[in-house]
């Protein structure tokens, strides 16, 4: 059975709308989603680089953020055919782990804990397929790395890329690629 390894931050959990809204309350913004194209919420906003990136420290930043649409149901329906793992980049924000594990046996119940991998150089993973919003993590993964579109990542070329969940069922199953 062939691997599809997922990020979990902007690919199945939606980190941004909770990044931006804490940043808006506290800092009386009215920053959007448009704001953030091509770029990062501490980049556009340097003068506050140290508290933005304070909010994702917190140990509970991770636990109630929303399921991106469509993804349970495409990984649900993905895990039919493949080896499903969730690799997050969790040694980024070590105080993350249980918020995230908490989510993740929330959400995607389906997915054995066993397949949750917290790591931090994602080239150490051995997977055929890696769905990730970070094109950094592409650089030494032994399969095809797939990018989740995302405001940062929204002008980068030269990758096979999905806007949405919709795109990753029809990669794998409208393209023939799943394993019989």
């Amino acid at each position: 059975m062939k691997r599809i390894a997922i990020d979990m931050d902007e690919v199945i959990a939606d980190f941004h709308a909770k990044h931006l809204h804490l940043f808006n309350t506290n800092y009386y913004e009215s920053l959007t989603i448009e704001d953030l194209k091509g770029s990062r919420l501490w980049k556009i906003r340097p003068e506050f680089s140290k508290e933005i990136l304070d909010f994702v420290d917190d140990p509970s930043f991770f636990r109630d953020l929303k399921v991106m649409e469509g993804s349970q149901e495409v990984i649900r329906e993905l895990s039919k055919y493949y080896e499903i793992f969730i690799t997050t980049a969790a040694m980024e924000h070590p105080s993350s782990f249980q918020a995230k594990f908490e989510w993740l046996n929330e959400y995607f119940s389906f997915i054995p804990q066993m397949n949750y991998v917290f790591c931090g150089n994602k080239s150490i993973i051995k997977a055929d397929y890696l769905i990730d919003d970070s094109s950094r993590h592409f650089q030494g993964f032994q399969g095809q790395g797939i990018l989740f579109s995302a405001p940062h990542n929204i002008y980068e070329s030269g990758f096979i890329r999905v806007n949405n969940w919709y795109e990753v069922n029809d990669y794998f199953f409208n393209n023939n690629r799943q394993t019989k």
